[in-house]
């Protein structure tokens, strides 16, 4: 890799999001997302950068991060639901109805069974008709959809909750039955241990986690869309042509990335959570149960998620020692989470740029 890759002319705050077959760049004033199609074309469209009006004080550094990553998290949702729409994957899944109705209706029919298979395939394509018309009247529903997005990132957050907060505090009281050698009667010390153990449990079934999905077809190119993007950013940063040769000799590891900051908000996590012990124990004069010190770090998540914010915005803003290292686990687990893009794919990312560059310059830092 030349010494090229790791200069950069101008920091940007244009961020951005892989996608079913395509992706996303949110820009101050533009977002646009560009999808390829069941034909292989791409698919481009633009949309305001929506940023609602808050009260002064929730713009604050430590604060206004947990209103951003909401945000984003909304956004992405839509993208993402839209991106899945143009890339031909609910036209994939109904076609695999329609491929097991008719498997089922020639099996029966093999059978001797041939006016029930008829009946049944007719069955079956009237509710493939039902199920279009109930997709289209969703699609005109923008209450209902905006009530979807609204539950997918519930959702989203919940599993996240119980994959790595709660699942992490009671697998540690299973050690126990084990290990009865972790709890060593000194609760400054046994605090340790119980934070550096849910901590590893914690970044080990991320890594995990991460390495299974990435053996999915599906993934495995949403990842390398993923390339394509911190590549992409990288060639905008540098302040050289867009083009897909530029964009190729990029590096694909970006400190503001998303994969970084799940990483750097465990990490935050298992420090803050060194002294939720402690601290109960000196306050309520107890070591809190495993349910309640749950719900302690549940009830930190904004704290953790505000910091986490501002760390990953001083990655992306600056070059430093200090930012080098706290980029580092993140960097390393995009080893996993990005792949080499495909030329195609580069140029879905330099389209999606393109729309989402301002002409005022707006999105330096």
């Amino acid at each position: 890799m030349s010494k090229n890759n790791n200069t950069c002319t101008k920091k940007t705050s244009i961020g951005g999001q892989a996608l079913m077959e395509g992706i996303m760049m949110r820009g101050p004033k533009t977002s646009a997302m560009a999808v390829r199609n069941t034909q292989g074309e791409m698919v481009i469209e633009t949309f305001p950068t929506e940023t609602k009006k808050r009260a002064s004080f929730l713009k604050w550094p430590f604060i206004r991060g947990v209103f951003n990553y909401i945000d984003s998290m909304v956004m992405g949702t839509k993208c993402l639901m839209r991106s899945a729409e143009i890339s031909g994957l609910e036209e994939a899944e109904e076609e695999l109805k329609r491929e097991k109705a008719a498997k089922k209706a020639a099996k029966k029919a093999k059978k001797g069974l041939v006016e029930e298979a008829a009946n049944e395939k007719i069955d079956s394509n009237e509710e493939i008709v039902d199920n279009a018309e109930e997709k289209e009247k969703k699609k005109e529903s923008s209450a209902l959809m905006g009530v979807l997005m609204f539950l997918s990132v519930v959702i989203g957050i919940a599993f996240s909750v119980l994959l790595f907060i709660v699942v992490p505090s009671y697998a540690y009281k299973g050690a126990l039955y084990l290990f009865p050698g972790l709890e060593t009667g000194n609760p400054a010390l046994t605090s340790l241990i119980k934070s550096v153990f849910e901590g590893v449990f914690k970044i080990v079934l991320l890594i995990v986690y991460m390495a299974l999905i990435s053996l999915m077809k599906d993934i495995k190119r949403t990842f390398m869309y993923h390339g394509a993007e911190h590549k992409t950013i990288f060639c905008y940063e540098q302040g050289l042509e867009l083009t897909v040769e530029n964009v190729r000799k990029q590096k694909r590891f970006h400190p503001r990335c998303g994969t970084s900051f799940l990483i750097l908000m465990l990490l935050i996590g298992i420090f803050i959570s060194f002294f939720i012990d402690p601290l109960c124990l000196v306050i309520f004069g107890g070591v809190p149960s495993t349910f309640i010190r749950t719900l302690i770090r549940i009830l930190l998540l904004p704290i953790v998620v505000g910091i986490g914010y501002e760390m990953i915005k001083l990655a992306g803003k600056h070059d430093n020692l200090f930012t080098r290292i706290i980029s580092a686990p993140g960097v390393w687990l995009q080893k996993i989470t990005t792949k080499e893009p495909t030329d195609d794919m580069i140029e879905c990312a330099i389209a999606a740029i393109k729309e989402a560059i301002p002409n005022d310059q707006s999105d330096n830092w």
